[in-house]
């Protein structure tokens, strides 16, 4: 069924908003991939804050222009899905990667990060991002670890101290 002009500026215009504030792209060719089998997909994405959508490429072309994701045009080739991560900047390589994983008919084509355009084989690095609570929790780690070295440093001498004295009085009493 062929989109209306409003439909497809509604179209581009939503596509634009989602690019406007998302981290990550990735492009993927669905080619044989079944209904059913989108439906699990999108329900993955669902879940991982992911916005997936087949776009036409001319539509795809108006809609990340201005964005950061403007990038992507030359790749714009083809049936492809658009993914966008709206939550963290690997979501979108982990949720394709996965699927990816058992159905040989989802191939990544290109991704997009920070304004760079990289190619297929790039997929593996954007899904190994750490999720932000993973990301906090190495941060406090990092702030953490300063702060534990100077108090076990400064409480050092005083125990070193109390040792001293135990062993002093151990061998007296012996």
């Amino acid at each position: 069924m062929a989109l209306r002009l409003d439909d497809k500026k509604a179209l581009v215009a939503e596509v634009n908003e989602v690019a406007q504030r998302a981290f990550s792209a990735v492009l993927s060719e669905y080619r044989g991939l079944t209904a059913g089998k989108f439906d699990i997909l999108r329900a993955k994405a669902r879940e991982n804050g992911v916005y997936l959508h087949v776009v036409k490429n001319s539509l795809a072309r108006r809609a990340v222009v201005g964005t950061e994701f403007e990038c992507m045009t030359p790749a714009l080739v083809g049936p492809l899905l658009l993914s966008f991560s709206l939550e963290d900047p690997g979501a979108a390589g982990r949720v394709i990667k996965d699927f990816a994983k058992d159905n040989d008919k989802l191939v990544v084509k290109a991704i997009v990060v920070g304004g760079t355009l990289y190619g297929a084989d790039y997929i593996e690095r954007l899904a190994s991002l750490p999720t932000r609570e993973q990301a906090l929790a190495i941060l406090a780690g990092t702030l953490k670890a300063p702060v534990a070295k100077l108090a076990a440093t400064l409480a050092e001498p005083a125990a070193k101290t109390a040792r001293a004295i135990k062993a002093v009085a151990d061998s007296k009493q012996g």
